[in-house]
């Protein structure tokens, strides 16, 4: 199961989780150790500013901050596989690195998710994004995701063009896709 990138990853920092991993976040996270976690209530707010460590998730540099607070997470991470399941939830995220720039503001009902390795994240641009509920999965270069949102934006890179409106727009360029109303399939040509 793959989505689009959100910036929450894990360890204290509002980076819990990436949906979907680029060659840099599997260069920064090729040797992060395992963890689990689950939490019933749970609210977080962070800002951070990372880089040129030889740390796991601290080796590009990013700076970012964000809020999040929801009913029910559990999920797992090691090197550069991750899976993650939410209750209810909201969260608002900025972040920028060397490849990509970003914000997304979320509220959900329930999600699920799982990556291994690398999805085309080097893009700038916004997203606000509410989802009833949805379930993707990710087979080589095909996602598929079937759910009901009204996700709203554009995210620009130098390969490709996403635009959304109430769920239902286009992706262009180096992934080519589809969505109406949350449901979504792309291929990811290069």
């Amino acid at each position: 199961l793959l989505m689009s990138r959100v910036f929450l990853a894990y360890e204290g920092d509002l980076e819990r989780f990436t949906y979907g991993q680029s060659l840099l976040d599997m260069i920064n996270n090729f040797d992060r150790p395992a963890e689990a976690y689950a939490d019933g209530l749970y609210a977080d707010a962070d800002t951070y500013a990372d880089g040129f460590e030889n740390e796991p998730g601290k080796r590009i540099p990013k700076a970012g901050a964000g809020a999040e607070a929801g009913v029910g997470r559990a999920g797992a991470h090691w090197s550069i596989f991750e899976a993650e399941a939410k209750g209810p939830n909201a969260s608002a995220n900025a972040e920028a690195n060397l490849a990509e720039a970003g914000a997304m503001a979320r509220a959900e009902v329930g999600s699920a998710s799982a990556s291994a390795g690398p999805a085309n994240v080097f893009e700038a641009g916004a997203m606000a994004r509410a989802e009833v509920g949805g379930a993707s999965a990710s087979a080589g270069p095909v996602e598929a995701k079937l759910g009901l949102g009204v996700d709203t934006g554009v995210k620009i890179s130098p390969t490709k063009i996403e635009a959304k409106v109430l769920g239902t727009g286009v992706t262009l360029g180096s992934t080519m896709g589809i969505s109406l109303f949350g449901s979504e399939l792309k291929i990811k040509l290069w």
